[in-house]
C-alpha cells in the first residue's frame, strides 16, 4: 500500500474525476455512486477504481446502482476488479483492464537510465514511426500517441528505438506512456526514457501516475525508478436489454 500522503494524493485525483461527491471509505469498502460525467471509465459504463484498502464505483444509471451497491457489498477490495465478481453482478458485454495504478513523489524517485535522452516535440514524426513499429495493442497500450508533454527518446542511428512522455490529467497528474522498439527491449531503454520524463513531471509540480497491464511496464515504475503500487483500475459495460 502507499504511503499516507502519495494514497491520499491519489485517490483526490479519481475523487476528482468520479464527477460527483463520493469518498473512498474511511474504514475500507466501496461507495459506489451514480455518475454520468464519470471520468472512471467511458461514457455509459462502470467505472472501478481500488486505492490501498478502498475503493469507488461510479455507474451510469440509478437503475443499476442498487443492483452494483448490493451485490459489492462485503466482498474484498481486491477482488472488486475480478471479471468472474463482476459477471456474478451482471452480464457484462465488454470490460477494459484490469490495470494496476503506482504512483511516486519526488522523495521516492530515483532518477535511472542513460545520459543520451534526446527531447522531441510530442508529435514529432519520429514517434509516429516508433509505433508504426508494434503491433496495434501496444500502440494503443502504451498511450504516446496521446501525450501532451515534451517526448524523450533515445536513438540508435537515426531512429528513434525508445521513446516516453506523459498526458496530464485533472488533478495535476501525470498519465506516463513509455514505448520501446521490440527488438531493443531488455537493455535498459524503457527506464532511461521514464526517468527523464518523470524528472519532468515532478519538475512541474505533477504526480507521475502509471496504469498498465503488461508486467516490464510494472517493473520499470516500480522496481527501477521507486514507484509505489496502490491499487487497480477496471470498467466494464453492461448488455443493453
Amino acid at each position: 500500500m502507499a504511503h499516507d500522503p502519495l494514497l491520499a494524493r491519489a485517490r483526490q485525483v479519481w475523487l476528482e474525476m468520479a464527477g460527483v461527491p463520493m469518498a473512498f471509505p474511511a474504514d475500507g469498502g466501496v461507495d459506489v455512486a451514480v455518475s454520468a460525467r464519470s471520468l472512471l471509465c467511458p461514457p455509459g459504463w462502470v467505472g472501478i477504481v481500488a486505492l490501498g484498502d478502498a475503493a469507488i464505483v461510479t455507474v451510469p444509471a440509478d437503475r443499476w446502482a442498487g443492483i452494483v451497491r448490493n451485490a459489492l457489498h462485503g466482498l474484498p477490495v481486491e477482488v472488486l476488479t475480478d471479471p468472474d465478481r463482476l459477471r456474478a453482478v451482471r452480464p457484462i458485454a465488454e470490460m477494459l483492464g484490469p490495470a494496476s495504478l503506482a504512483y511516486l513523489d519526488e522523495g521516492d524517485f530515483q532518477p535511472a537510465g542513460l545520459d543520451s535522452v534526446d527531447v522531441v516535440p510530442g508529435e514529432h514524426a519520429d514517434l509516429a514511426t516508433l509505433l508504426a513499429s508494434v503491433t496495434a495493442d501496444d500502440a494503443d497500450e502504451c498511450g504516446l500517441a496521446d501525450i501532451t508533454s515534451h517526448a524523450f527518446v533515445v536513438r540508435r542511428g537515426n531512429h528513434v528505438v525508445a521513446a516516453a512522455g506523459y498526458r496530464r490529467w485533472p488533478g495535476r497528474v501525470a498519465h506516463m506512456c513509455v514505448l520501446t522498439k521490440p527488438s531493443q527491449r531488455g537493455r535498459g531503454l524503457a527506464q532511461a526514457v521514464a526517468s527523464v520524463a518523470v524528472a519532468d513531471a515532478l519538475a512541474n509540480h505533477l504526480l507521475p501516475q502509471w496504469r498498465a497491464r503488461p508486467e516490464p511496464s510494472h517493473g520499470v515504475m516500480l522496481r527501477r525508478l521507486r514507484g509505489v503500487r496502490a491499487g487497480r483500475w477496471r470498467s466494464c459495460r453492461r448488455h443493453q436489454r
